[in-house]
This record gives C-alpha cells, structure tokens and sequence, in this order.
C-alpha cells in the first residue's frame, strides 16, 4: 500500500543515490570522445593522424592526484599524435600545489609528434593576477616537455598552433600573434587554444578562419537533463560543452575537462577528446 510515509522514503533513498552518484562516481568517470576535427590546409600526411586535448586538470587539494595520473596513463595508451592542453593545470592555494603539480606532470602524455600547451585563470593563483604563480606553472610544465605557448604561435609537424594566454589573467592580448599567424602563415593548418570560450566573441580574431578548443567550463559540473546547467563562469550561457559554429567561417571545441573546482559533476562527465583530424 503506497503511503505517504513509503512516498517520502522513496523518495529521500532516491535524493541520497543521486548525491552520492555526483559525489563519488561521476567525478572519475572519464569519458573519452572520439569528433572529427577538419582542418583547412591540413597537409596530406596528417590525414587521419588524431590529436588529444586534455584541460582543467584542477591538480590541487580538492582533485585526486592518481585520478589525473590514470587519465594521463589512458590517454598515453592511445598513442596520440599530438596532445594540447587548454588551461587550469592547477586550483592554486599555496607552494605545496606547485610541488603536486611537479609530480603529477612528470606523468603528463606527450604526442608522437608534439606536446603544446596554454594557462587558464586558476594558473594564475588566486585572482587571476599572480605572475609568479604562472611563471612558475609555465615552468615547470616546460620541464615536463610541454611547449607552453603565451600569446605566441609555433610549427610542429605540420600543425600551426597558436596559444593564448588566459582571457581573465593579466597576460591576455591575443590580437598581434593572431595577427601575425594570418599574415605570414594564411596557408597553413592553424589551430587556436584558448582557455576561456568567451574569446570567441571577443572583436581579436581578425581574418581568422579555423578552430579554437578551449576549457574552462566543465560543462557546467551539474547540468539537469533538457535544461541548461545552472552554473557556468561564461558570459555567453550557449557556451557549455562540445562543438559551436561561430561567426567569420570559425569553429570552437569546448571539452569538459578532466578536473572539478568542487568534487561533484551530474550529466558532465569529464573528458578527454582525441580528435582525427582531416582536411576541411
């Protein structure tokens, strides 16, 4: 016999589930996705060759450090051609994170053609605004073979890639190395990594036409299901996760990432993408 008593035990068994679903389970629930990624000018021996991007890793007190070190494993086995990282290496609250951050990236997979990278905001310590922090991520990321790009570009193997420095830190001017890319590299396959998505919007890009993949968002932690999520550190709320046509012939990217600022995620699993990349 349904009573109300019975009703409000379904339904508090069903609230402590659900809780305990977005506590212990789905934060470490890695997902990898497998999009295509079609690249105009991209040259005929990089055709199907695929290209990992891994973000907001969040290494620090709040993110388990053999959780990151499994997803760098997983991602390694995969033997990706190239890896990128889009920001947020760590949720910076003192030197012992910088020090956690140096055992945890020794792990960090390399591309078998190359490893480039960029900072997010939390790179920068709290506020946004700690130079030294960044410098020393930069550092130490650098150490771990990654090239780490600060509004500048660089050639690998083919792949032009252009790396910007975070939208909310105080390192941010994207217009001359844009730019310069278009100028003098128009013909080659480019690709723009920036943290942030809402850059997209930003009056920077110029003559750019091509692909940006970017972070930050998490895809929002906690999305109910058919609605959008609740909380997102974006001005443009379209920006969540997964692919977006913009304006001016471009593209974005925005991976879910692996880490969380708060262990709890609902509906947005964390992830990495390994894209293939073919000619647009």
């Amino acid at each position: 016999m349904t009573t109300r008593r019975n009703v409000l035990k379904s339904l508090f068994a069903a609230a402590a589930l659900t809780g305990l679903y977005t506590w212990r389970w789905e934060p470490h629930w890695l997902e990898f996705t497998y999009p295509t990624l079609p690249i105009r000018g991209l040259p005929e021996n990089l055709h199907g060759r695929t290209l990992a991007q891994i973000t907001d890793t969040h290494i620090g007190p709040l993110v388990d450090d053999n959780y990151v070190v499994e997803s760098f494993r997983r991602t390694q086995e995969q033997s990706p051609d190239f890896v990128v990282f889009t920001g947020d290496w760590i949720t910076y609250r003192g030197e012992a994170q910088l020090d956690q951050l140096r055992r945890v990236v020794a792990h960090f997979p390399h591309g078998r053609l190359g490893t480039v990278g960029i900072l997010g905001n939390h790179d920068y310590g709290r506020g946004w605004r700690r130079h030294e922090v960044a410098d020393e991520v930069s550092r130490i990321a650098s150490d771990a073979g990654v090239k780490l790009l600060r509004n500048q570009a660089t050639e690998i193997g083919g792949l032009h890639f252009v790396g910007l420095d975070d939208f909310w830190g105080p390192n941010f001017n994207p217009a001359p190395v844009l730019a310069e890319s278009v100028a003098r590299n128009s013909s080659l396959a480019t690709l723009v990594l920036c943290h942030n998505p809402d850059v997209a919007d930003e009056p920077v890009w110029g003559n750019y036409e091509g692909w940006m993949l970017c972070g930050h968002t998490h895809g929002g932690q906690c999305k109910p299901p058919f609605l959008p999520p609740p909380e997102l550190p974006v001005r443009n709320k379209r920006y969540t996760a997964g692919k977006f046509g913009l304006s001016g012939n471009r593209n974005m990217y925005i991976s879910r990432g692996v880490g969380h600022i708060w262990r709890v995620r609902f509906n947005a699993r964390p992830e990495v993408t390994l894209f293939e990349l073919t000619a647009a």
